[in-house]
């Protein structure tokens, strides 16, 4: 099982290195996406996952289909989107403070600014160029997971920060 790195961890806090086109297909950059799927199918409450959580300092992260699905108001779950080298290209000037969590920040909780829009591009699991637009949750999903390519956990930028415990979580359902 692929445990998910906590903060505290120096990898976390690292700028990962891009992957190159001819690494796409090798086993090193499979292996590493199926045990991203693995981490993040074990989490309840996990949207996306970034290669630096599982311990491998690249550019890659997984949106799993199931929210996905949700916020793009499909029935079901769509298939996980991998992103390979991910760039935001496009951002909208409108701003807006959005609460976040994390898998690597458990319990805590803060607000982030994010744009309200953006586009990224980047390369598939096939190595194929690739742009897409987002707004909402998503726009929000595909910036926290660049922060985490980046070296950012949302606590560095996060206001209001605070911690839930499970008696707090279970209260809200």
């Amino acid at each position: 099982m692929t445990a998910i790195l906590q903060k505290g961890n120096s990898i976390l806090t690292q700028v990962a290195r891009e992957i190159k086109r001819e690494e796409i297909s090798s086993k090193y950059v499979r292996d590493t996406i199926e045990r991203m799927r693995d981490a993040l199918n074990k989490e309840e409450d996990g949207f996306a996952i970034a290669a630096p959580q599982i311990g491998e300092s690249i550019r890659i992260f997984l949106v799993s289909g199931k929210p996905l699905g949700q916020i793009k108001g499909v029935e079901g779950s769509l298939p996980d989107r991998v992103y390979i080298n991910p760039v935001i290209i496009k951002r909208s000037k409108e701003t807006k403070m959005m609460e976040e969590g994390c898998l690597s920040v458990r319990s805590w909780f803060g607000f982030v600014e994010r744009n309200k829009k953006i586009k990224i591009e980047a390369l598939d699991q096939d190595g194929k160029v690739f742009q897409e637009g987002a707004s909402g949750v998503l726009s929000q999903v595909f910036q926290h997971e660049i922060d985490h390519l980046d070296g950012i956990l949302f606590t560095d930028k996060a206001v209001n920060l605070k911690k839930e415990t499970p008696k707090d979580l279970e209260h809200e359902k």
